[in-house]
């Protein structure tokens, strides 16, 4: 039987939850010291894994940026970059985007219906991966878990970040919060409205607080709810 991943989902948000403002620049959240953080959560991970939109938002490499933390997964028998990951349902990505030019392997996973578009838009930037008919998030767990997978780490964005706490699929969310409120309906927010376990009054374990300078990072265990 596979093993699926552990799923970590991490985020930067506002005090009122956003991840980004509507401007045309991408509004920075964190910090230097917490941006180190997050290198290392993606050194240690064997994936990284960010949707579609995400990646043509923001354009992101994607990368382990420490030259020490690379150094250490080579020494450690790993690949010097973690795979990066992204998923589709409509196929509509582009080959000139950062994710594809820089790191190390790149995995598509996507359906039926788009993968033969995705094969022929990256050709051999990527492996393309269909998971059937619907974009099944237990499927795209169970082909992470058959390629060596131990670690996922979900950097977004909010429509995946609440399919999987709706799914009851995320081992740990990585929550830091900035002080600052954006205030914009139309804002990417890093949770949606779902069908969340437990309902309402289900209270999430937390795991870890403390202040990285005018950041507070929150760790929680959402499996381990109680009413």
């Amino acid at each position: 039987m596979t093993t699926r991943p552990y799923v970590i989902l991490s985020a930067a948000a506002s005090v009122d939850g956003y991840l980004d403002d509507t401007s045309s620049e991408r509004l920075r959240l964190s910090n230097a010291a917490d941006f180190d953080r997050v290198d290392q959560v993606r050194a240690e991970s064997d994936a990284i894994l960010i949707g579609a939109n995400t990646m043509r938002r923001d354009n992101p490499r994607l990368l382990v940026n420490s030259d020490a933390r690379r150094a250490q997964r080579v020494a450690d028998g790993k690949p010097e970059f973690p795979l990066k990951v992204t998923v589709t349902a409509s196929g509509d990505l582009t080959a000139n985007l950062k994710f594809w030019h820089h790191g190390g392997q790149k995995l598509v996973l996507t359906v039926d219906d788009a993968a033969e578009k995705v094969r022929n838009t990256l050709g051999d930037l990527a492996d393309v991966v269909s998971v059937g008919p619907e974009l099944d998030w237990g499927l795209v767990l169970d082909e992470l878990g058959r390629r060596g997978v131990d670690q996922l780490m979900v950097e977004g964005g909010g429509t995946i970040h609440t399919q999987l706490m709706a799914q009851n699929l995320a081992d740990e969310v990585h929550l830091a919060i900035a002080p600052l409120l954006v205030g914009q309906p139309d804002a990417a927010q890093f949770l949606g409205a779902g069908d969340y376990p437990g309902g309402t009054t289900a209270r999430m374990k937390v795991l870890e607080v403390r202040a990285i300078d005018d950041v507070v990072f929150v760790r929680y265990a959402p499996k381990e709810r109680t009413a």
